[in-house]
């Protein structure tokens, strides 16, 4: 069974920096298949950051130059270095990872809460 665990989410200023982590366990794909999500209140789930399986990486643009996905070497852990964090940024964070054919998200954690204030 895949079990997908994140931490650290945190409460920070404008300006601020977090990084959440993610461990996998029971996921036995390409452990380059993850990403991350968010979703703010009252808003849709909106993808935040893809690694791919050729080890490209994906962001969506308001993110981009503040945030980096990257993954440990060798372990199922998947990390969201976020940067210059805004206010727009708070959401629950989640983690997922794509099934066999690193297409389509089927796993999911529980999330994980950052919220910034000004």
């Amino acid at each position: 069974q895949v079990q997908l665990v994140e931490s650290g989410g945190d409460s920070v200023q404008v300006g601020g920096s977090l990084r959440l982590s993610c461990v996998a366990s029971g996921y036995t794909y390409n452990s380059n298949c993850m990403g991350w999500f968010r979703r703010a209140a009252g808003k849709e789930r909106e993808r935040v950051a893809d690694l791919n399986i050729d080890g490209t990486t994906w962001y969506t643009d308001p993110v981009k130059g503040r945030f980096t996905i990257s993954k440990a070497i060798g372990s199922n852990t998947l990390y969201l270095q976020m940067n210059s964090l805004k206010p727009e940024d708070t959401a629950v964070y989640y983690c997922a990872a794509r099934g066999r054919n690193c297409f389509t998200y089927e796993y999911w954690g529980q999330g994980t809460q950052v919220t910034v204030s000004s």
